[in-house]
């Protein structure tokens, strides 16, 4: 069993609401290679977790070996101990970017691939709406429509964001939420004949105001409400009468019940990237000193599309 020098990013305490920088440090530690008994949990003191992409360096898992790249739950710190049931699936394809397992191939990939196709059973021709369409998720479910022959508009908060997506995302059209004091009105402008399928990523007055322009027996995948974890008093929906008279049926999702479709996701995904059909754009940080900040970032908009912190390149 080996010692090494590990450098980590921790939470120096318990965060209510939205995390500030201060509320974590970047520490010099050092950690035994040796199998884990168990896995502590996200508390002060402990590096942070998430998804990440990793080279085993030592196993103790005969379907893991030396050099095995993985990509699965990790921590924020250059040597991890992880048990084995935490790693998702091993990396085989190497002729695209290993960050693209942290987004395009990862997660957020399966997640726009199931929400979208899964749940929102799209057809050829309909109209789809995306919120925070910018983002890791919203960014591939625009594209994965256009793919499918639907016609696509975005909402995202700046003006870099909209000329992002509909300049290199392939949306048909884009708004910047922020400057449409009705979003109602807006809506009505882009969707003159309505909305077959909401990828709901915002929740709060754009739900509100897509229930009024949904077309009968819509879809609304829901994937997150980013725009309400933080609030105080969550913000109410008052239109939920259109859900009985337009006959619309709305399904939250978590992406971990769809992974025994990966297979299929990367059949259909990885030629797409290899022909250059999608494109996918990553807000890349690096070294973990910078990670407190990026993390932050996410919460104000700061990133333009999904947000890497690249811990070491070997």
């Amino acid at each position: 069993m080996a010692q090494v020098k590990n450098k980590q990013v921790i939470l120096t305490d318990y965060v209510t609401g939205l995390p500030k920088e201060s509320d974590m440090n970047v520490v010099d530690n050092s950690i035994t290679l040796k199998i884990p008994e168990g896995l502590g949990a996200l508390t002060p003191g402990l590096p942070l977790r998430g998804l990440g992409v990793s080279k085993i360096v030592e196993s103790g898992d005969p379907d893991y070996k030396k050099d095995d790249l993985v990509w699965g739950m990790t921590k924020w710190e250059e040597y991890s101990l992880i048990p084995a049931a935490q790693i998702l699936f091993k990396i085989e394809h190497f002729d695209v970017p290993l960050s693209y397992y942290t987004g395009i191939l990862g997660m957020p990939g399966m997640t726009a691939y199931a929400g979208f196709f899964e749940v929102g059973s799209p057809k050829k021709g309909e109209n789809v709406f995306v919120s925070a369409a910018s983002g890791a998720v919203g960014q591939l479910v625009g594209q994965f429509a256009k793919l499918h022959g639907c016609y696509v508009v975005g909402s995202a908060g700046t003006k870099e964001k909209v000329d992002l997506l509909k300049n290199k995302f392939g949306y048909d059209e884009a708004f910047n939420y922020k400057e449409e004091p009705d979003l109602d009105a807006a809506l009505k402008r882009y969707f003159p004949e309505g909305i077959d399928i909401y990828f709901e990523n915002v929740g709060g007055k754009t739900l509100d105001a897509v229930l009024l322009n949904m077309r009968v027996h819509g879809r609304i995948p829901v994937c997150g409400m980013i725009s309400q974890y933080n609030l105080d008093q969550p913000e109410g929906v008052t239109n939920l009468t259109h859900i009985i008279y337009k006959r619309i049926r709305i399904e939250g999702f978590g992406v971990f019940e769809y992974y025994h479709l990966y297979t299929k996701f990367l059949e259909f995904v990885l030629p797409l990237i290899r022909e250059e059909k999608i494109v996918y754009v990553e807000d890349i940080a690096e070294g973990l000193e910078n990670g407190p900040a990026a993390l932050v970032g996410l919460f104000s908009g700061r990133n333009v599309g999904k947000q890497v912190l690249v811990v070491a390149h070997e």
